[in-house]
């Protein structure tokens, strides 16, 4: 068999001869739809790359982004992985200090960013020792006069100052690709450095049916940043297989997003539940349609029951996916097999709410506190881990720690239970995880029942401190607009459907829940608003 390496540039080099005309369309940050082909986009990669040549950018440097999903953002994708160099993608939701910590850390050498966070890295720019070149992504008319960066330039003027000649290099599959650090709610990010390797590996696993299903035919919309983990491998196994890909820019409002589901015939969209919950109740106060929208790939938080049935209402088929930045990021998806065609509908919506099997290339496994490895009935609950081609060895600039087994398993931090199909359902993240009279109580379980409540907006568990049972479950819960509901209310919701000693013991409302940067609530900050919480007598 013939050796030749997987490399990422090959993805474009392939979509450019096979789909060259198939259409990238974006939401530009500066207003107008933004039309072009897999052919313009690999013709203007080899540009970029030839200028960051020029910009003495070599292979292993790291070239940083802040950007949302947009053709720009998608090229400096390929031009600096595909070079040699490292795409360093930053969440441009964290502070103001982690970020320049992050790209410090990085020693990003070129800063390419959007109009929007044109004030946050003027803020920054002398604090970001590493960086020597910042790079509007713009053309000369949105240049500043006066921005205090220095030797800023347009990314158009950069882009076509040069040749569209450039012949993409080869060498070892394993040398690193992209760079993204995980938002933790402790200590300062980590770094999760990718390889050309566990990138081409990773597109192949999840365009496959029961995963994303990505094809020819498909249009698809990752709603999912490509700051956050590679939006979830979009850019690469749509290129892969040759999907008209649809970027949606800074727009993630629900008006915004049906308006391109409808206008560009979106078939597949991926995303935060939280995303699909706005949509779904501008489509329900406006009394539109989803169509022609097949598929919703939902992850980052577990997803409510309710989504799945209203999502299915609008013919619309929910899948759900577990994953970490340290797994590139695709772990599982919850596909049905055979043997589950003809479940009555309750047993097919309990099914449909856990996170799913692995995709081949992913081995998972739960165990004890001890790390004896635990059965997979679908009962006995553990901690997680998980090994494959395109899971974290280590974090970058950081020697083999604590998050790996004696014998490579990396740990997750969620506990699960997997039953004998391999469908894995997550049960709370260990630090979540609610101890009430030595007892655990999934706080998933507690917040997805509550979400289906029609005047909740969104609810967290969390565990506060108790007088007789060392912790019990708190609900603090947002509100749809205009709706009302009271404690008694909401705790009566939770009758039948749970054992009676997990429901909790009381209620509180509030305008806004916390969330980290990537939309996950931010429970160790709720866990520190109410500590001291008072428990009603009863």
């Amino acid at each position: 068999m013939m050796d030749r390496p997987l490399l990422i540039s090959d993805l474009l080099a392939h979509a450019e001869r096979f789909h060259g005309d198939t259409e990238i369309v974006s939401r530009s940050v500066e207003g107008p739809m933004h039309r072009y082909t897999y052919r313009d986009a690999a013709r203007r990669a080899r540009q970029l790359a030839n200028a960051l040549q020029a910009l003495g950018v070599r292979g292993g440097d790291r070239v940083g982004t802040l950007a949302w999903n947009g053709y720009r953002h998608f090229e400096i994708y390929y031009a600096v992985s595909g070079s040699g160099a490292v795409c360093h993608t930053v969440n441009p939701r964290l502070f103001a200090e982690q970020i320049a910590w992050i790209v410090n850390h990085a020693e990003d050498k070129v800063l390419m960013f959007d109009l929007t966070f044109l004030p946050l890295v003027a803020q920054l720019a002398d604090q970001l020792s590493s960086v020597e070149r910042f790079v509007l992504l713009a053309d000369h008319a949105h240049l500043p006069a006066d921005s205090g960066i220095p030797d800023l330039q347009s990314y158009e003027d950069l882009v076509g100052s040069h040749s569209d000649v450039y012949h993409w290099p080869s060498f070892d599959e394993n040398t690193a690709s992209s760079l993204c650090y995980t938002s933790g709610t402790t200590g300062n990010p980590k770094g999760v450095l990718y390889s050309h390797r566990s990138t081409v590996l990773h597109a192949y696993g999840s365009s496959l049916p029961d995963s994303f299903d990505i094809s020819a035919r498909a249009v698809v919309m990752p709603v999912v940043p490509m700051f956050h983990a590679n939006a979830w491998g979009l850019p690469y196994s749509c290129a892969m297989n040759g999907s008209k890909l649809v970027l949606p820019g800074p727009k993630l409002d629900g008006a915004s997003l049906l308006q391109l589901i409808q206008e560009e015939g979106v078939t597949t969209t991926i995303g935060v539940p939280t995303v699909w919950m706005q949509l779904l109740q501008h489509c329900q106060r406006e009394q539109l349609s989803l169509s022609p929208l097949q598929r919703v790939i939902a992850g980052g938080s577990a997803v409510p029951e309710s989504m799945i049935e209203q999502l299915a209402e609008h013919g619309v088929e929910m899948r759900q996916l577990w994953g970490m930045t340290e797994l590139s990021p695709c772990g599982t998806t919850g596909t049905p097999k055979l043997k589950h065609a003809g479940l009555a509908l309750a047993e097919e919506r309990l099914l449909l709410t856990k996170q799913g099997r692995p995709i081949y290339g992913v081995d998972i496994r739960i165990v004890d506190d001890a790390g004896l490895p635990l059965p997979h009935d679908g009962v006995s609950f553990g901690n997680l881990q998980v090994r494959g081609p395109w899971v974290l060895s280590q974090y970058f600039r950081r020697e083999l720690d604590a998050n790996h087994s004696a014998d490579g398993w990396f740990h997750t931090g969620d506990v699960v239970t997997i039953d004998a199909d391999g469908f894995m359902r997550i049960t709370d993240r260990t630090k979540d995880v609610i101890k009430s009279g030595g007892e655990w109580i999934s706080s998933i379980d507690l917040e997805n029942i509550l979400v289906g409540h029609p005047a909740v907006a969104e609810a967290a568990a969390i565990a506060v401190p108790h007088p007789k049972w060392d912790e019990r479950p708190l609900m603090v819960v947002t509100l749809k607009p205009g709706a009302k509901a009271s404690r008694d209310e909401l705790l009566d919701f939770y009758q039948g459907k749970i054992a009676k000693w997990w429901t909790p013991d009381d209620v509180v409302f509030v305008d806004e829940l916390p969330h980290t940067a990537t939309g996950k609530l931010l429970k160790m900050k709720l866990r520190e608003q109410f500590r001291d919480h008072r428990w009603p007598n009863k």
